[in-house]
Parts: structure tokens; sequence; C-alpha cells
């Protein structure tokens, strides 16, 4: 936008033509904060209110975007879900694995797969030429045998894997089945207050009979205590984390003995409550399952604490 349509639009607007700032185009939102910099909008709000301000440094967002238009590496995430027709439902984990992407100088090429449409039979030919799978949360029975099918898949040809929610839930229900033998392994919620099966995952003990669910869940930050040594430990650098949660459903503790004993360890616990929050794999490249969203936290410069941000540097490793 050059000056002379900056002051017609000052004149007709009865605003100062320095006011004027121009939205461009952008590749990608996160050049926005550049382009607002340099029509000056920063400086402007900043003497508009009166404020005092440190000189500003845009290095690192500089380099954000320098990572995103050369980045030196290309990887490919299959997310397995039942609402990638919309892919705003996803929109912050899909922001959060653009933060991992830009913490390790690696373009994401996101894949959607529609959980419905696939199964033990076509799993290889979809999920083939990716690199790792990501099972997100959500909720129902509407897509479940395609997640399966998907960890299932990861877990036995040894690609990089990640559980959120439902997506860990679903992980200790195949492991239940095809590792453990529990062939009617189930989530409560599938089967209802008077179902039947093992509950490997259940209701917590104290919303049972509860059909408010929307105010009685297990809602915002807690604690989680992790295993030295583990892998969420290498990534996490702490024993203890925060996170945040959005679930009523929970790991059966009474499935816990025999998961350890068959090679899944619960390497993350909230121990005021003894609730398992975190499950992986120690024998396979990478596969975590966690409790809680931590995509809910991501920022561009602060991935979500290294865990989608290893979970791509895995994958690089693999190429």
């Amino acid at each position: 936008m050059d000056e002379g349509l900056k002051k017609k639009i000052a004149l007709f607007c009865s605003v100062n033509a320095e006011h004027v700032i121009a939205a461009q185009d952008s590749s990608t939102i996160y050049e926005v904060p550049l382009s607002l910099h340099k029509e000056g909008l920063d400086q402007l709000v900043v003497e508009s209110l009166g404020l005092e301000s440190e000189p500003l440094d845009l290095r690192g967002w500089q380099q954000i975007v320098k990572i995103l238009h050369k980045p030196e590496r290309t990887v490919r995430i299959g997310i397995v879900g039942k609402y990638v027709d919309l892919k705003e439902s996803y929109k912050s984990l899909n922001e959060a694995i653009v933060h991992g992407g830009i913490a390790n100088n690696a373009k994401v090429d996101i894949v959607y797969v529609d959980s419905e449409k696939i199964n033990d039979r076509n799993v290889g030919h979809i999920l083939g030429e990716v690199h790792g799978i990501l099972v997100p949360g959500g909720f129902g029975t509407r897509g479940v045998e395609g997640k399966t099918a998907a960890i299932r898949y990861a877990r036995e040809k040894q690609i990089p894997f990640f559980g959120i929610c439902f997506g860990m839930q679903l992980a200790a229900i195949e492991f239940a089945k095809n590792v453990c033998g529990i062939k009617d392994a189930t989530s409560r919620e599938f089967v209802g207050e008077g179902g039947r099966g093992n509950l490997v995952i259940d209701v917590m003990s104290e919303q049972r009979g509860i059909t408010n669910k929307g105010g009685t869940m297990r809602l915002g930050s807690f604690s989680c205590d992790l295993s030295s040594g583990s892998k969420v430990h290498a990534v996490y650098k702490s024993l203890r984390i925060n996170e945040r949660h959005r679930h009523r459903f929970e790991f059966n503790n009474k499935y816990r003995p025999l998961f350890e004993k068959k090679g899944m360890i619960a390497t993350g616990v909230c121990k005021e409550r003894n609730l398992v929050e975190i499950i992986e794999l120690p024998d396979h490249p990478w596969f975590v399952g966690v409790q809680f969203h931590p995509e809910f936290k991501s920022k561009p410069r602060r991935p979500i604490l290294f865990l989608v941000n290893l979970f791509v540097r895995v994958y690089s490793e693999r190429i």
C-alpha cells in the first residue's frame, strides 16, 4: 500500500495517515507479526497508550519464519481421527505439531486419516508412508476400530506413536487385547454403567452415577510425577510436571501389574489420586500415551514441553 493510498484512506476515515496499517496476505500466520511490525503498528500502539518499551528484538520470530520457509527436512505425521473433514477441530494440535517442527528445523506434513475408513486390512496401505502416527482426543464409539488399527500398526511396526487422552486410552485397550490376551478389554464409555467386559478404562470412582458430565469432568491443570529414566523424563527433564486435562475416564489400576509384566509401563502418575497419566513402551522407539492435552500449552517458541518436539525428532532420525 503506497503513501498516496494511505492518505486517501486516512482522509475518508478521519484518521492520521500514519495510523493506516496494511494487513498484507501472508503465506503463514507466523509472518503476520513481522508484517505488522514493518508497518509500525507495535510502535504506534505503545505511543498511543503512553507506554514505555524496551528495544525490540525479533530475531527469534524471524528465525521461526525462516525455518518455515526453508526447513532442513520434511516429516509426515498421520493424524487418525474422526473429525478430519473439519480440520479446525484439531487446530491447537495442528499448531502444536508445527511448533515441534520449528524446534527441529523441520517442515511437518500432516496426513489426515479418517478413522472410519481405516481397518486392519488397509492400515499398512494408508499409513505406510508416514513417519509417525498420532491418535488425538475424542469420544464415543464411532471410528474406534480405525484408531485401534492404527495404534496396533504403530506398535507392531515400531513406528513412533503418540496418543492423547482418548488416544492413550485406546492404546491401553489395544495392548490389553493383543498383548495381554484380554479379548473383551473395553472402556466404560463404550459399554455404559451396566455393561460387561474387562474395563481397562473406567470412570473415576467419585463420578460414578453422575449424569451432569460437563461440570464433573477432570478439568484443568494437574500435577504428574514421572519415572526416572523414562522417555518422558528425558523429554521433560523434570520429575514433576503440570499439564491440562479434560476427561472423565481413567486407566484402571487393577490392570497395571499385568500391563507392566507385559512391557507397558505407567511412567507418569498423579500421586495425589493414584491416577495413571502416561503409559509408554520402553523397548519401542517412541510409543507414548498421555491422559492430558499437552497441545493446550504449546507456543511457537516453546513447544509443548518437547513431547511433540521429540516426536518430530524421532521421525527425522528414521528418514
